[in-house]
Parts: C-alpha cells; structure tokens; sequence
C-alpha cells in the first residue's frame, strides 16, 4: 500500500532548476522538504562527501547565486535573513544520494516523491 504524498507535487516542482544545463535543487529547499535545518543537511554531506561526487553536487557560483536570487521575490531584511555561504546544489543522483545519508522516514518518504517529480520533469522535455 503506497503511503500518501507528504508534500504537494506543486510544491517540489517549483523548487526544480536548470543550472549548468542540469536539473537541480538547493540545500535550503531540500532541507525544509527533509525537515532539517540546512546547515545539518550539509553536515551529513560533508561527512560523507565521497558519495557526492560534482555531477551529483557542486556549489553556486557568486554569479549563479545572484542569478537565483533575482527569480525570488523581495529579500528579508534583518540580521540572519541571508546565507553566508554560496548554496550547494544536488542534481537528480545527488537528491538521490542524500536518502542514504539523511535516515529519516521523512527523508524517505520526501525522497521518492522527488524521484517522481524528476522522472516526470524528464518525461516532459522528451515529449
């Protein structure tokens, strides 16, 4: 028996980019799908970077950052509303990669709607 869709479609479709001509989504996005805080997220990466090669996850340029930024709406202003560092990015295999690193039945669960939407988006691009 499939367990429902914890999180909307819409929602994980519009957090799906094209960067460097590939389909990828942000650690903060990823982060709040999961139920952790970014920060966390990229502490399990990094403790387990060799499964995170760069076709599966690299960091944003400053350019690229700037770039990103101008598609959202007004920034927050106040002290802590802004990252400090560049934000990474996880390409298909690397969202896929993240459920053997984050273990949670959240994490899981958030992971094989992800893989849907991907396999959906593709579908797409080829139709």
């Amino acid at each position: 028996m499939e367990k429902e869709s914890i999180i909307s479609e819409e929602l994980i479709s519009n957090k799906i980019y094209f960067i460097r001509n590939q389909k990828v989504m942000l650690d903060r996005d990823l982060a709040e799908l999961y139920g952790v805080e970014t920060r966390r997220l990229n502490e399990q990466v990094k403790r387990n970077i060799t499964r995170f090669p760069e076709d599966f996850m690299f960091q944003l340029n400053e350019n690229e950052t700037i770039s990103l930024r101008s598609h959202f709406a007004t920034l927050k202003k106040g002290r802590g509303q802004h990252q400090k560092y560049l934000p990474y990015v996880f390409t298909e295999h690397g969202v896929l990669m993240l459920s053997s690193v984050l273990n949670s039945e959240r994490a899981i669960q958030t992971n094989i709607q992800i893989m849907r939407i991907f396999t959906k988006v593709r579908q797409m691009l080829l139709d």
